[in-house]
């Protein structure tokens, strides 16, 4: 097998990773503790694979090539080749020098250790990053690294050029300082690669600190507008609260993991919201409120969601509910008036749509009583004049029969 054909089958193994998508504005998460519900912008689904690795045009590598590249499992004869990692054109890999082998790669959900030097094209260095660990396929790191260390083998040196859709994107970055748009050379030492803990038997300090690492992970793909990888990052802390443990934990430490799983439902609503994943939203609300069942946050999203669904009659009490319990939250008031006043709309609207389709009912009615009342006049003058008329016949007859 070629590296390149190895290179595609490590991307089979990334499909159920999400991809990225940046639209929408973000919320406040600054303080790394939960979206702010104040977010006037402020749902099952499995986040959208990444970019097509056929998508783009790749570039052609001769046929002998490829031919010793099968004959020789060993890239020391490569340092000079860029190997098209996507296909696209966008993300290249150049090995820099030789590591230990094609069985010494990393697999997906190891955690690794890695020296990393940024550098922007023109060669300056922005961060230098050395014993950066992580683990494999979570998206605790740019994408770029995430797709071309589980190629790199131990103790391999390589670089790595990356377009920024697998970098910082449109938006850049402060922390490294990185522009909008910017293309990244990245130096990449791969040192170490080992299994991720057993999390039955992670003791609960640790395991509250990792699912926190990755909700906060969450949160930062959250502001960038990534909100597939969010909801990827989320869902990755919620397996890790929501694991068994095989050793003791204290009440307080079962709350404290409570408490991030709840923050965790609640982050990937919002996400979810972003990208109109409704029923999704809706199953991570319903979930987050089974814990929690005044968590306002919660009942405020999830009566966005209900409006958005056209189900306003329930989004209204679930907002006076939350409204109750934070009479003081200004955003509370203004979405619930909003809806309000979208609901007596929607209401009168279909009240004239129904008396258009059934042509005035309220005239028609009003015809048929005054045709009623005429009928039923017409009927009693008859009557009183027979009456009348046959009353005068008898008198008439006995008038009559007296004279003779």
């Amino acid at each position: 097998m070629t590296e390149k054909a190895e290179t595609m089958d490590a991307l089979d193994s990334r499909d159920n990773a999400p991809s990225v998508k940046k639209n929408g504005q973000t919320s406040l998460l600054d303080s790394g503790e939960d979206f702010e519900v104040l977010d006037e912008d402020d749902i099952d689904d499995d986040p959208p694979p990444l970019e097509d690795a056929g998508g783009g045009k790749g570039k052609k590598t001769d046929k002998s090539e490829n031919k010793n590249a099968d004959m020789d499992p060993e890239p020391s004869g490569q340092e000079d080749e860029w190997l098209d990692v996507l296909g696209n054109d966008q993300l290249k890999k150049k090995v820099l020098e030789a590591g230990q082998g094609r069985d010494s790669r990393p697999q997906k959900g190891q955690n690794v250790k890695i020296n990393l030097k940024t550098y922007l094209m023109d060669g300056t260095l922005v961060a230098e990053q050395p014993d950066l660990s992580f683990t494999l396929g979570d998206g605790d790191v740019l994408q770029a690294l995430d797709l071309t260390v589980q190629l790199m083998e131990m103790r391999e040196k390589a670089l790595i050029q990356t377009d920024a859709k697998y970098a910082y994107g449109a938006r850049g970055s402060l922390e490294p300082e990185v522009s909008p748009n910017a293309e990244l050379s990245l130096e990449v030492e791969l040192l170490e690669a080992t299994d991720a803990p057993d999390l039955e038997l992670l003791p609960p300090p640790e395991k509250i600190a990792l699912a926190s690492r990755k909700r906060e992970r969450g949160n930062v793909h959250y502001q960038r507008g990534d909100y597939a990888f969010a909801v990827n990052s989320y869902s990755i802390a919620l397996q890790i609260t929501e694991s068994s443990s095989k050793v003791d934990i204290t009440p307080e430490e079962e709350n404290e993991l409570m408490d991030v799983k709840v923050k965790c439902l609640n982050n990937m609503a919002a996400s979810q919201l972003k990208l109109d994943h409704y029923d999704a939203a809706l199953k991570s609300c319903v979930s987050a409120l089974a814990h929690q069942p005044d968590n306002i946050k919660a009942l405020f999203r999830m009566g966005k969601v209900l409006a958005l669904q056209g189900e306003y009659t329930e989004a209204i009490q679930t907002l006076r509910k939350a409204l109750k319990l934070e009479p003081s939250n200004k955003t509370i008031h203004a979405e619930l008036s909003k809806l309000v006043k979208k609901h007596s709309e929607q209401r009168g609207a279909e009240q004239a749509m129904y008396k258009k389709m059934l042509g005035n009912p309220s005239s028609s009615s009003g015809t048929q009583k005054h045709r009623a009342k005429s009928s039923w006049g017409f009927s009693w003058k008859w009557l009183f004049g027979a009456t009348a008329v046959a009353i005068g016949g008898v008198a008439l007859s006995v008038v009559i029969a007296a004279r003779n």
